[in-house]
């Protein structure tokens, strides 16, 4: 309805104005007053068939419902005057019966008119025709007689049928008449030849014409032609037919269809083409038909307007017509009128706009009557096509008709003016969803209806305003556009219709899906018969919509095929034959879009056999093979195989003789001597080798002399007394003949000699015997057969057999270089001696021992080669200070010489190797304690240690350097003075008078007097075995005193105590069987106090099994032990009662002069016990020296009471007194002084009971 909003739309909305129901008229509900709208018309030009009743339309919707009244020919139709026509009950459609009746009757121009108390609206002039397919009139055609080359026209002029018929040639059999660019059909129906021919010649040229609405087809009498040749007509250049003349007009209404037509006649056949003079072909709206003898354009407009050239042309010359298009128009619409509802006291405004060529007459009616007889209204203002209503009046409410027209039609268009005042109403359902998918518009209807009419507002999520601008746009008829929907925009939307007369809302939701997507496409298959192709086709779509997956073939559904699988995102397709090719489409639907991918199929095979092989070009080395090839499914063929069988020397083998390119037919053999040959042809493309083709015919070729000697002739000896000549032998296809042998011959290089010869066969290999030790040879083998011999053999120069080197080097001198490396030198052997290929000399060489050492076992000895005739040679990698020893050979190929006599030689000294270690102990708070080992490799006399060490302020800064020197002899160094929790590094190396050796490092914390951040103790781990208790773990602390300490379970005990020190592994023994103790590790201070303690842990030690008896709990054990130890108790009251009687006896000097070493008083560093351990049995007094190899060296008076009695010869006598006393051992060997088997002192046995 023309009426302008109150709120203003964007430029790009009213541009736009998407989809149909945006832009929609306003509509009336009907429960509401409103003048007659029609609905439904039939056509202005109505052609009826007469077989059927007649049915015109006209229905149309008001409040009141309307009444129709009819005119026929400009007058009153009574329809009950005419039994035979009938109007439908509630509308205005004519059923007419013309059963009985010629529709002729009925023909004629009708009008409907459509009334109630608001208004009457009128149709279109409805003119009725009855459809016609009248006969051809009878006619008597003559025979045509016409000479070949000239023109020829049929006519065919139909008789004039309603609608026009359509026109085609055929013959008796009702095959259609073959056109070409030289015969063809004109539009008026006739038939062109532009020059005839003999075969033209026939009697059965007819014309039928097809009548489309009556369904029928009407024949002409056929047309007979007789073409002569005995005054055939020349050559010419063209002239055309029709249009005649060198121009012509044309005429056509815009928007219908231009078909222009030039028909030439000429010989050679002219061609057609088009051009126009005043510009270009309107671009996707011309196609040329009949041979491009006719332009055709679509949807006329006025640019069409214009000359248009046709050329014909053939080789004599051209010719020229121009057509003069016209184009006119009937009338056609600018702006209907549209209805207009108005409250009273508004103002609206009816406009009818139309164009044409000529320019259209334009008249009203208001109500079926011509306004100027209306009666007169001041409020209503007439203006050419314009009729403007102001401060309209209840009751006031019309229908408006404008009519159009010009010579070539006219245009009626029906208008009502609705004068109401109405509420605010929402046409729209409400609670709709709208649902769409990211991306795409969306369109949320608010149709409302209101008189005045109702302004619309939206609001999202009952709270933001809506308004004009992006995203949303708000259309004429209340429609909300998103142009791109996101998910942010999915929510409730409120829609508020609102005039003067009251308000109305409506809710409505949308909801914004995913998009769905292909994310894997189908790909290309090219897949073999009878295998399986699969198609993979992965789709993502919103969760919330249900997807469907549709598979395509060629666009048609897939075959109903138990070998094609559809799986949730592939397609298979098994055993794939030839009519599973084509193009597979996955479409993946879901309510709201879809996507879809396509990939094509092929089946392939390999190829079909070549066929029909034949010789041609025969000769004596060559024949051209020729085949034809098989299919090649869908592959191409990339090459032919050519093979052949010899069936005189391998028949039943196939040789590969040649290849061809896969568009070769053919191929030229070259051929051999003395064969029997059987071709045969493969091809290949991408799949495989086809199969063999069906031989060919034998074609044998004559003997011949060899063209060729045998090849990889090689001449050497096996033994150092011949010459063994081997060849590889020619294949029966080689030897050109038979009789084949081979013709040895041989003599000594540079000797004045004849040569020597043998002919052999069916051998590749020949032995010289009797020949000089390593001598060259020259020699030649050449084939031979019973035709004659091959080409001159070339010579080939080999060597006889070697022997061992005679005699070994000599004048072996060696000049040291350093400690690691020396140079050897020795005299060549003579070339005569070698006696074979020289390969070199071998220095076998070996450490004897350090010059530290005395005399030991050789180190492994070490080879070296030195290829060729060398003098001289270098030995790396030697230990310094070394005896070595070498000796030297010769060598070739058979083997080694003799050896040289050995040579002996000195390294000097080197610097040492690194130490062997260096860890840091007794790590305190300002001191620590630095061990080491001497080096692995001295290398030299060691002369001592250094060190150097630095404290380490941060990543990057380094403190002052303190170096320290230590003699050999020390392995451990305490430095004190330390800064409090300060890292340092240390750098230690061990020094010879050649200097100092490879630097090893550590680096080390002092530590603080707090507790460590975080947990001392780290992992703790305990395992019970048949020895005991094993518990490890992981301390961090520096505190030294750490403790085991285990209690059993539930006991109210005291703990027991285990120092394990710095340790962090320890046995517990002695536990009992069967019972769970708890236990835990603890670090204490000088205190004794607990630093750190893990937490308890709970083992359970196996009880063992009752038919084992503990010995230590038995009776008579305990008693043993009573009666041992009493024993020994009165042999010490008896020994002391003796030594006070008899004053001092040496053992007591020796005794008095030094203390039991293993009874030491309390340490004073750490408070520990001076307890003897495994460990601590071979340690020295404390102020002892002791020697760097390790042993303890005792002086002349270090006695024991070993020496006297304590060791395996000391015995007590039955009265107690000891027995060899002065057994003579005063001194021992070191090594038997440490030894661990000796028997216990008694002193020590009574020490271990108290």
């Amino acid at each position: 309805m023309d009426r302008t909003r109150k709120w203003g739309l964007s430029s790009s909305a009213v541009l736009l104005l998407l989809l149909g129901h945006i832009t929609s008229a306003l509509e009336v509900p009907l429960d509401l007053p409103q003048p007659p709208t029609l609905t439904l018309q039939s056509p202005k030009d109505y052609i009826i068939d007469p077989r059927e009743n007649i049915v015109i339309h006209c229905e149309a919707k008001g409040k009141p419902q309307p009444s129709f009244s009819w005119t026929r020919n400009g007058t009153h139709f009574d329809l009950d005057k005419d039994p035979k026509v009938l109007m439908k009950p509630g509308s205005g459609t004519l059923v007419i019966d013309i059963s009985g009746e010629k529709a002729e009757a009925y023909e004629g121009v009708y009008q409907c008119t459509a009334r109630n108390e608001h208004g009457t609206s009128l149709s279109n002039n409805i003119v009725i025709r009855q459809s016609r397919s009248p006969l051809w009139s009878k006619e008597r055609h003559e025979a045509i007689i016409v000479q070949v080359g000239v023109s020829l026209v049929l006519q065919c002029r139909p008789p004039a049928g309603l609608p026009p018929p359509i026109i085609f040639w055929m013959d008796n059999n009702f095959q259609r008449l073959p056109q070409d660019q030289r015969v063809s059909q004109a539009l008026n129906g006739d038939l062109y030849f532009s020059n005839t021919l003999l075969e033209d010649t026939r009697n059965d040229y007819i014309c039928y014409a097809r009548f489309p609405h009556t369904q029928t087809i009407q024949q002409k009498q056929p047309i007979t032609v007789t073409v002569l040749d005995n005054s055939p007509a020349g050559e010419r250049k063209p002239g055309f037919m029709a249009p005649l003349g060198a121009s012509s007009t044309k005429m056509v209404l815009k928007g219908e269809v231009l078909e222009l037509e030039c028909l030439a006649e000429g010989l050679p056949t002219p061609e057609i083409s088009w051009r126009k003079v005043s510009g270009e072909l309107p671009s996707g709206r011309f196609t040329y038909l009949n041979f491009q003898k006719t332009l055709k354009i679509v949807d006329v407009t006025e640019a069409d307007v214009g000359d248009y050239r046709c050329t014909a042309q053939n080789s004599l010359g051209t010719a020229h017509h121009t057509i003069k298009v016209s184009v006119k128009a009937a009338p056609f619409w600018i702006s209907a009128p549209r209805n207009l509802i108005l409250a009273p006291m508004e103002t609206g405004i009816l406009t009818c706009r139309v164009s044409g060529d000529p320019k259209p007459k334009i008249s009203w009616s208001i109500n079926g009557l011509p306004i100027e007889n209306a009666p007169a209204d001041s409020s209503r203002k007439v203006e050419d096509d314009t009729i403007i209503l102001s401060s309209v009046q209840t009751g006031s409410s019309a229908v408006y008709q404008c009519n159009a027209s010009n010579e070539y039609g006219y245009l009626l268009a029906n208008a009502f003016v609705n004068v109401l005042a109405e509420a605010p109403r929402v046409l729209t359902p409400s609670n709709n969803v709208y649902q769409v998918i990211t991306n795409r518009p969306a369109l949320l209807d608010c149709a409302s209806f209101g008189s005045p009419i109702p302004t619309i507002t939206w609001f999202k999520d009952s709270q933001t305003s809506v308004v004009n601008g992006d995203p949303y746009v708000i259309h004429e008829n209340g429609t909300l556009e998103i142009h791109v929907a996101q998910p942010l925009n999915s929510g409730k939307y409120t829609c508020i219709a609102s005039n003067n007369l009251g308000t109305k809302e409506n809710h409505v939701y949308l909801e914004v899906k995913e998009p769905t997507r292909i994310l894997k496409q189908p790909e290309y298959k090219e897949v073999q018969r009878n295998r399986n192709a699969v198609f993979e086709c992965k789709v993502k779509h919103d969760p919330s919509l249900i997807p469907t997956m549709i598979w395509l073939k060629d666009d048609g559904e897939i075959p109903d095929d138990e070998r094609f699988v559809v799986d949730t995102d592939s397609l298979t397709i098994k055993d794939v034959t030839d009519e599973d090719e084509g193009t597979y489409t996955c479409i993946m639907n879901t309510t709201l879009d879809q996507d879809s991918a396509s990939a094509m199929l092929t089946v392939v095979e390999r190829p079909d056999p070549p066929t029909d092989l034949e010789l041609t070009d025969q000769s004596e080395r060559s024949v051209l093979l020729t085949w034809i090839p098989g299919d090649e499914h869908n592959s191409p063929t990339q090459m032919f195989l050519v093979q052949y069988e010899d069936l005189l020397h391998q028949p039943g083998v196939w040789v590969n003789l040649t290849e061809a390119s896969g568009t070769s037919t053919s191929t030229k053999l070259d051929l051999s001597p003395y064969v029997y040959y059987s071709f045969r042809v493969l091809a290949l493309n991408h799949v495989n080798l086809s199969d063999p083709s069906q031989p060919s015919k034998q074609y044998r070729t004559n003997p011949a002399a060899p063209d060729e000697n045998p090849s990889d002739i090689q001449a050497a000896g096996t033994e150092k007394d011949n010459l063994e000549i081997s060849w590889k032998e020619l294949s029966g296809l080689q030897s050109n003949g038979p009789g084949l042998q081979y013709k040895v011959q041989w003599r000594q290089k540079d000797v004045d000699q004849d040569w020597s010869s043998e002919t052999v066969a069916n051998v590749s290999k020949f032995v010289v015997s009797g020949t000089p030790t390593f001598v060259p040879f020259e020699v030649t083998v050449q084939a031979v057969n019973d035709y004659g011999s091959g080409p001159e053999p070339e010579m080939v120069l080999g060597q006889s057999g070697e022997d061992f080197p005679e005699v070994a080097p000599e004048s072996v001198q060696v000049l040291v270089q350093n400690g690691t490396l020396v140079e050897v030198h020795w005299d060549p052997v003579p070339s005569s001696s070698v006696r074979g290929r020289l390969q070199g000399y071998k220095v076998l060489y070996w450490r004897e021992r350090s010059l530290l050492q005395e005399a030991r076992e050789p180190e492994e000895q070490q080879v070296l080669l030195f290829s060729g005739n060398r003098s001289e040679g270098r030995l790396p990698g030697l230990q310094p200070y070394s005896l070595y020893s070498l000796a030297i050979k010769v060598v070739n190929t058979k083997g080694e010489g003799p050896s040289s006599a050995n040579y002996q030689f000195d390294t000097p000294e080197g610097v040492p190797g690194p130490p062997s270690f260096l860890k840091v102990t007794n790590l305190n708070v300002d001191s620590l304690t630095l061990e080491w080992g001497p080096p692995e490799e001295n290398n030299g006399r060691l002369t001592g240690y250094t060190l150097k060490y630095q404290p380490i302020n941060n990543v990057t800064e380094l403190g002052p350097i303190e170096e320290l020197s230590f003699p050999v002899n020390d392995t451990s160094i305490t430095l004190s003075n330390l800064k409090l929790r300060t890292h340092y590094k240390f750098y230690f190396n061990a020094n010879t008078i050649k200097g100092s050796g490879p630097t090893i490092t550590g680096e080390a914390f002092t530590v603080m007097d707090v507790r460590p951040i975080g947990p001392a103790f780290g992992t703790v781990n305990t395992s019970v075995s048949e020895d005991g208790a094993a518990i490890s773990w992981e301390y961090f602390g520096h505190h030294k005193n750490v403790y085991v300490e285990y209690i059993v379970e539930n006991s109210k005990e005291d703990w027991v105590r285990e120092l394990v020190n710095s340790s962090q592994s320890h046995m517990i023994r002695g536990l009992k069987p069967g019972i769970s103790y708890r236990v835990r590790v603890v670090a204490r201070d000088q205190a004794d106090a607990s630093v750190h303690s893990t937490e308890e842990q709970v083992i359970t030690v196996p009880a063992i099994p009752s038919r084992q008896v503990d010995i230590a709990t038995q009776g008579w054990f305990i008693g043993l032990m009573c009666a041992i130890a009493l024993l020994i108790l009165v042999l010490l009251i008896v020994c002391f009662i003796k030594r006070n009687k008899g004053g001092k006896y040496p053992v007591k000097e020796k005794e008095d002069a030094h203390q039991d070493p293993e009874i030491q008083p309390m340490k004073e560093d750490d408070g520990t016990f001076g307890e003897y351990s495994d460990t601590e049995d071979h340690k020295p007094l404390k102020g002892s020296r002791t020697p760097s190899n390790g042993t303890v060296r005792r002086d002349e008076s270090d006695d024991s009471l070993v020496d006297y009695g304590e060791g395996g010869d000391g015995q007590f006598n039955e009265d107690g007194s000891f027995i060899g006393q002065y057994s003579g051992k005063k001194e021992k060997d070191t090594h038997e002084g440490n030894e661990s088997s000796e028997a216990p002192s008694p002193v020590n046995a009574m020490n271990s009971f108290v």
